[in-house]
């Protein structure tokens, strides 16, 4: 009887599944062919002349602005860029080059490289590239890579003046491990910058060559990592962790997506003491090591709260090389957290997605029994001030201003040929802070957006003369309390002012370097690392 009853039950199943696929194909083929029709009704019939590819352009940015930010199309040289980030390799001039307001400036000239053998420095804006203006030409940043061994001319402006430097372009290998040392107290130190194909050989090699210099005990720097590929994420991880042990899962509303990952190798060392260093910009990849490494009490992870980003993006292959790189799921710690920071699907009447509270975490239980939250990236186990990146400090790096008074810093003072003593003073962050009011510089507080739009409110009700004067008191003051933020940040300021000021004199090997001197997160890595009663009680061994 049971199986009469099961058969009809199947088969009903099936059809509702059928069913709802074939709605959703036919949906889709329809929405389809109306937009077709559309677009070729607009080209040929609008009163002006239309430009079909940009049409196009913001017909798909408008698509995916409501998705998350990861959900991205890539043309076919952004495709290719891609590629170039993943292999860690490609030939061109060896430089970091940013975009600023339409500007291209290079960022970070890499040593004994084409650009810096040319004595190109950062803060200088190329304004020609060979015989073609920066301004006029589409991602004009491509022509500077090419094949190894032709020749570039650049036209750049430095301080007000222009000159000009011809390159030779040459391989250029970016490494996703830029440095290793072996420090102080047979500790062993190692940068990870990004996750691309090269990093989990990489941390592997420098480990095992740290281990023969004599480290007991090892610091693996994740700060400003923004992750990268998942299968390196789980084959670094699986250097600490032993054969067969869950890293992440991930999960999705298409069932194909829904996977775990294991770890597939015997560790390379499961008893060496480690400390993880993160911050707000450790994303991605960076925060599926860090919370693997503490959900199995593996590491003690040392700095500021990372990024928050739980979510899995795939490529998929579009026409003429192009590419949709779609967010497919999103990922879970070994001990079931997602931290995904943001809720890019339950947006507040602004349309902005919504920051998960911290009253609103849930909490994980690590191997030992440690309790962990999700919801905001991965917490730390020791908080160090300076790693931290509030608003104030996240928007002087978006606004460049960390990286334009150090340019202005750099050709005004004598230059600094001793690392060991270098350090900024108070009069030194006084003078950045008149460099801000000077420069004009400003950012919106969510508090003023609140009390803006609630004045535009008022002004339409014409409530505004009655509470004009109290409006203008009210901003004035969240305008002192801003430049209050200022100094109550300074530890931070001074440390990222500091970072950008050494890269400058000493390139980034020497800012390593100086880190490993002077940083307050790796000192507190290292501190802990030596307190070995400490570092059992944190991770309850």
């Amino acid at each position: 009887m049971r199986k009469r009853l099961l058969i009809p039950f199947l088969a009903s199943a099936l059809f509702l599944v059928g069913s709802s696929f074939k709605s959703d194909f036919f949906e889709i083929a329809k929405q389809i062919e109306i937009f077709n029709e559309l677009f070729k009704e607009l080209n040929m019939n609008y009163v002006d002349e239309t430009n079909p590819a940009q049409l196009m352009d913001r017909a798909i940015e408008g698509m995916l602005d409501g998705m998350d930010p990861y959900t991205k199309y890539w043309t076919e040289q952004e495709v290719e860029n891609s590629k170039i980030n993943r292999r860690g390799s490609y030939t061109g001039i060896g430089a970091s080059v940013r975009s600023i307001n339409g500007r291209m400036i290079i960022a970070e000239p890499w040593k004994d490289y084409p650009a810096d053998k040319a004595g190109l420095k950062a803060g200088d804006e190329i304004i020609k590239i060979d015989n073609l203006s920066v301004k006029d030409t589409p991602d004009a940043n491509n022509l500077l890579k090419g094949a190894a061994g032709t020749k570039v001319t650049l036209t750049y402006k430095r301080q007000g003046k222009t000159e000009t430097a011809t390159l030779e372009r040459e391989g250029v290998d970016v490494d996703a491990v830029p440095f290793y040392k072996l420090l102080d107290d047979d500790i062993g130190y190692i940068v990870a910058t990004k996750f691309n194909e090269k990093i989990s050989k990489q941390v592997a090699r420098a480990m095992q060559d740290l281990k023969e210099q004599g480290a007991t005990s090892l610091i693996l720097d994740l700060r400003g990592n923004p992750g990268g590929l998942l299968s390196e994420a789980i084959a670094v991880s699986n250097l600490f962790i032993p054969k067969g042990k869950l890293i992440t899962e991930t999960k999705s509303s298409i069932q194909k997506y829904n996977r775990t990952y294991l770890t597939k190798k015997p560790a390379l060392d499961l008893d060496i003491p480690v400390a993880v260093l993160i911050n707000g910009r450790s994303a991605s990849a960076s925060e599926i090591v860090s919370g693997s490494l503490q959900d199995y009490d593996r590491a003690v992870v040392v700095g500021a709260r990372s990024y928050g980003k739980g979510l899995v993006q795939r490529p998929k292959p579009l026409s003429y090389g192009t590419q949709i790189k779609v967010t497919i799921s999103r990922y879970y710690t070994p001990a079931g957290r997602c931290i995904q920071a943001l809720d890019y699907w339950n947006r507040d009447e602004n349309g902005n997605a919504v920051r998960t509270l911290e009253k609103d975490y849930n909490a994980f239980k690590t191997e030992a029994g440690r309790t962990v939250y999700d919801g905001g990236g991965v917490a730390p186990d020791i908080e160090v001030a300076t790693a931290q990146f509030s608003p104030i400090t996240t928007a002087l790096l978006g606004q460049n201003a960390i990286f334009d008074y150090a340019t202005q810093y750099y050709y005004s003072k004598a230059r600094v040929t001793d690392m060991a003593n270098f350090k900024l003073t108070d009069s030194d962050f006084a003078d950045f802070k008149k460099w801000l009011r000077d420069s004009g510089f400003e950012f919106e507080t969510e508090t003023e957006k609140s009390f803006n739009l609630a004045f535009a409110k008022a002004e339409k009700e014409e409530l505004d003369d009655d509470i004009g004067t109290s409006y203008n008191a009210m901003k004035k003051q969240i305008q002192d309390a801003k430049w209050k933020d200022i100094d109550d940040k300074k530890p931070e300021i001074m440390s990222l002012l500091t970072d950008e000021l050494v890269k400058r004199y000493f390139y980034r090997d020497g800012l390593y370097t100086y880190q490993t001197m002077f940083n307050p997160e790796i000192a507190a890595a290292r501190q802990v690392l030596l307190d070995k009663n400490k570092y059992n009680k944190i991770l309850r061994k």
